[in-house]
């Protein structure tokens, strides 16, 4: 995907325009947070697996080199090939040479993030290879010619009545009705056959298993398990970072994904591959390749956003995220959105294209607090942010604002004196309405929303009140 985070606030204004994206948007991530809460009040022990899921992968982070190294030779006495990549383009080669060598012509693929942060689809159409997607969401969006905007569910941005059109004007037998059931089903009768023809698979995996050499993938629409089985061959593309020691280290975090990402126990489907088929096998891949993929992610180690690189891709901080909710994925114009992307787009492309996306964020906190992970998702935006400052990024009117900002914070006398007069002001402004229209200097606030009328006094002013 073409990276177009440097023009963020262009992207911004583009999003807020448009007429659909804000329904499509609140349909979904209400849906999603509301099954999320029913579902984690309803398993008492989630506080502890939360906790025990950041210590085993503090851990495996600690130790990763010696688990990546076991999960090579494992793998590898399970007869795959296991091959690695340090750059987008080393992983894109390694595919499209596979590609070529077994004289492919189509590729069936499941979902991947990984696959969207390498660029695969690019590379396929490059080497003469048809990608076909089959995951529901990523077919709705190779149709429509979107990149993904949300990493769990990547058509959020659609709702059912375009996906409806869509499908009414590719494909081949289109359902007579707008429902979602007949949606799904002329997507199946437009992929089935699609998967038993395919001459090879691509897949991501949403973790790996040290001691076995295993990988799992986990969907709810069984695509993977179609996508993977019929090929001769099959590719598994996935990060250094989605280790874990074992598979009861996995349970803990298939306990959590689902929970946090779609608002359920567990998947509908859970897969564990291990290697090609063997003799005796019904069915499966011949041969397997692991491409382990690094882009930047050991830099990471050594550096504060380390522990970025707990993150099981679930997408509840976006589904939280204020800022998504208004913009949806797409604004960010980069592979990963929101909250978690904010982070993980600057330490991959570097911070002075993306400068932009720290500051994407009201710092609420709320990603932090709904992350299975406990990823300190407002800590590193701000550390980014200071960053920012300090290595000149900044505007200029953000430079003189911060230096105005600090002047005041540092005199508590001046701070009172200047909040005091701009409690005065806004109230003017609001002149008995309610409501701000418009602000001077804050014209990028006020241009799409009104401000509150701030009550009689500043916090300060109410507090000293009360005490008394």
């Amino acid at each position: 995907m073409k990276q177009t985070s440097h023009r963020f606030s262009q992207n911004v204004t583009r999003a807020l325009a448009e007429p659909t994206l804000k329904l499509a948007l609140d349909r979904t991530t209400t849906l999603l947070r509301s099954r999320r809460a029913r579902v984690i009040a309803d398993f008492p022990q989630y506080a502890q697996a939360r906790e025990t899921a950041q210590k085993i992968k503090d851990h495996t982070l600690d130790n990763l080199g010696h688990y990546l190294r076991q999960f090579e030779q494992n793998a590898i006495a399970s007869g795959a090939q296991v091959h690695w990549a340090a750059t987008p383009a080393e992983a894109r080669k390694i595919v499209t040479d596979i590609c070529t060598a077994e004289g492919a012509k189509t590729a069936t693929r499941v979902k991947s993030m990984l696959g969207e942060e390498i660029g695969i689809g690019e590379a396929l159409a490059e080497a003469g290879v048809e990608r076909i997607e089959t995951d529901l969401a990523e077919h709705i969006i190779q149709l429509a010619g979107d990149p993904p905007s949300h990493i769990v569910m990547p058509a959020m941005h659609k709702t059912h009545e375009q996906v409806a059109e869509l499908f009414a004007d590719k494909h081949a037998q289109p359902s007579a009705t707008q429902d979602v059931p007949a949606l799904v089903e002329s997507a199946r009768r437009e992929l089935r056959p699609k998967f038993l023809n395919a001459d090879i698979s691509i897949s991501g995996a949403n973790f790996l298993i040290a001691d076995t050499g295993s990988f799992i993938t986990v969907t709810n629409e069984g695509n993977a398990e179609l996508t993977t089985t019929p090929p001769r061959t099959h590719i598994v593309t996935v990060g250094i970072e989605k280790m874990v020691p074992s598979l009861k280290h996995a349970a803990v975090f298939l306990r959590l994904l689902s929970r946090a990402a779609i608002g359920t126990e567990i998947t509908q489907y859970t897969t564990f591959y291990n290697g090609p088929k063997r003799a005796g096998d019904r069915d499966g891949p011949e041969r397997v390749h692991i491409v382990l993929v690094d882009n930047h992610r050991s830099d990471m180690l050594s550096d504060f956003l380390r522990p970025m690189l707990r993150c099981i891709r679930c997408g509840a901080c976006m589904n939280h995220c204020p800022v998504y909710s208004a913009v949806g994925g797409h604004a960010y114009g980069a592979v990963y959105p929101g909250p978690m992307g904010s982070v993980l787009t600057p330490a991959m492309t570097g911070l002075k294209g993306s400068k932009d996306l720290p500051n994407a964020c009201t710092l609420n906190g709320r990603c932090k607090e709904v992350c299975p992970v406990n990823i300190p998702l407002p800590d590193m935006l701000r550390s980014l942010r200071a960053r920012q400052f300090d290595a000149g990024m900044a505007s200029p009117r953000t430079a003189w604002s911060l230096r105005l900002w600090a002047m005041l914070a540092t005199r508590p006398a001046l701070y009172r004196l200047a909040t005091g007069a701009a409690n005065i002001g806004l109230r003017v402004l609001a002149r008995g309405r309610g409501k701000i229209s418009a602000v001077p200097l804050a014209g990028g606030w006020t241009r799409t929303r009104d401000l509150p009328q701030p009550e009689a006094g500043t916090f300060m002013q109410q507090y000293k009140k009360k005490r008394h």
